[in-house]
């Protein structure tokens, strides 16, 4: 018997981030910011949280690091392989939960998370879990979405229009510092923040909007959710479209994140 409290919104969760593969190309760059951020090493133990279609594994991977991958989306785990494959790497890719991850205790040298672990309902869960599995003295880094830049903005109009379960705390928070130092509390130290971009290819603010709502899946679920409400799609639709113009240069949307390193005590 599932005692998850949460087991029907990580369901949920499965199903609509199975559409982000076609994501994967502009999110690869910023996989590498992350690696090395992190100071991934060859031979060095790397597991990958909610790795999606392996991006950042693959990457740590042909440095010569040993990398696990480990996702909720079987369908981005099967990419995740194909990549592996095609890049000539070896990565083990399991289905699983950030929340009850399968390995031991101390197993890891450097868990990183690339725009993935925010997505757990609980942070305490999810990040209890990521330093139990690694080693004292490894490293944790991970990237998130301020919430005073555009993606982050973005979560913050899709939760008002659509909001999330009772418990569950907006995903932004995880792109604060203060929120970060909060939760990583004395089981860390040197711990370091750095702003990076990430530019977007985008022909028009519609161009963008359409390919969000069709592969990520905060917005794709909102856009169904709205699918018996025309006007009220319209209006998200609208604010939607604004925001971007705000970010939209050169045919570009830029996307700002925040990138954090610590090591465990």
């Amino acid at each position: 018997m599932n005692d998850d409290p949460f087991a029907g919104f990580k369901a949920a969760q499965r199903e609509g981030w199975a559409l982000f593969a076609p994501l994967e190309t502009i999110t690869t760059m910023p996989a590498a910011a992350l690696v090395q951020f992190a100071g991934v090493r060859a031979d060095e133990r790397v597991l990958d949280v909610a790795c999606g279609t392996g991006v950042v594994a693959v990457t740590a991977a042909q440095l010569g690091a040993r990398v696990s991958g480990l996702d909720l989306a079987p369908a981005l785990l099967e990419r995740a392989r194909h990549n592996a494959t095609l890049a000539g790497v070896g990565v083990e890719f399991v289905e699983g939960d950030v929340e009850a991850l399968p390995y031991r205790d101390g197993e890891f040298d450097v868990v990183l998370s690339q725009y993935g672990h925010m997505f757990a309902p609980r942070p305490d869960v999810a990040l209890r879990e990521m330093l139990r599995v690694l080693k004292p003295g490894g490293r944790i880094a991970f990237s998130t979405w301020p919430p005073d830049m555009f993606t982050g903005r973005l979560f913050g109009l899709v939760n008002r229009y659509l909001p999330p379960p009772p418990g569950v705390p907006p995903t932004m928070e995880w792109g604060r510092d203060s929120v970060v130092r909060e939760r990583l509390g004395d089981s860390v130290t040197d711990l370091v923040f750095e702003r990076e971009l990430m530019s977007v290819p985008a022909l028009s603010p519609a161009h963008y909007r359409r390919t969000f709502e069709a592969t990520a899946a905060p917005v794709a679920k909102l856009v169904q959710s709205l699918d018996n409400d025309p006007e009220r799609l319209a209006r998200f639709r609208a604010e939607f479209d604004v925001l971007i113009t705000h970010y939209w240069r050169g045919n570009t949307v830029r996307q700002h994140y925040l990138m954090t390193r610590a090591v465990k005590c």
